[in-house]
């Protein structure tokens, strides 16, 4: 396992801060550079740094991208086929992993996978659902606020920044401790139906397929 992230610790805030505030920079940038190769040539540059409080998580992405297309708005579309970004993430003696999506204006697909892999019918094997309610204590924010149905097709650069109070994880896992606890997990970025589809990891995967928690990385909560 080659990858690792430090997430620091920080006091707390009430407001999600922006990727260029003060909040942020202490925080080391994790790449998302590891390009599969069906992408297209579109590699868009993604960066993302998280931090944490005794309350919640805090990621913010930063992307420089092109041909953004952002059209789903419901709670768990399938919004990596839109411009994408996403975090799977495991914490410590968990059974399985929260796989948190998001496209590029902030629509949430999450759920906690205990098998991702397929069965006869292409469906994985074991998947518990979260429901709406409980996945609005997740706070968004992104720099595109309307769905974005004609792509952009010019060079464009977009944010989105995430809260996740540590209560969210109660619903299928157990977190006695953050200080010093390691979990594992991946950061992607994706755009399954944009016209220049590419998929990219920061700990690589072998296959086109995210869903391998055998490839992810660390990420160490310091004390």
């Amino acid at each position: 396992m080659d990858q690792y992230y430090l997430v620091r610790s920080l006091d707390i805030t009430k407001e999600i801060p922006a990727w260029d505030s003060a909040f942020w920079e202490k925080a080391p940038i994790a790449n998302i550079d590891h390009f599969h190769v069906k992408s297209s040539k579109h590699h868009p540059k993604t960066q993302v740094k998280l931090q944490y409080s005794d309350e919640a998580i805090y990621l913010t992405f930063r992307v420089e991208d092109k041909y953004v297309r952002a059209v789903h708005t419901e709670y768990n579309a399938p919004v990596n086929e839109d411009s994408c970004v996403e975090w799977f993430i495991k914490p410590p003696k968990a059974e399985g992993y929260y796989n948190f999506e998001f496209n590029a204006i902030g629509t949430l697909h999450v759920n906690y996978i205990i098998d991702p892999e397929r069965d006869e019918n292409g469906k994985r094997k074991n998947v518990r659902p979260i429901p709406k309610d409980h996945a609005k204590q997740i706070e968004v924010s992104s720099s595109f606020k309307e769905p974005i149905e004609n792509e952009i097709i010019a060079d464009t650069i977009w944010f989105l920044t995430i809260k996740i109070p540590f209560e969210f994880f109660d619903l299928y896992t157990d977190i006695k401790k953050i200080n010093g606890s390691i979990w594992q997990g991946n950061l992607y970025k994706c755009g399954d139906k944009t016209s220049h589809s590419h998929w990219a990891a920061w700990s690589p995967v072998a296959e086109l397929n995210f869903h391998q928690p055998k490839h992810f990385g660390e990420f160490i909560f310091s004390d």
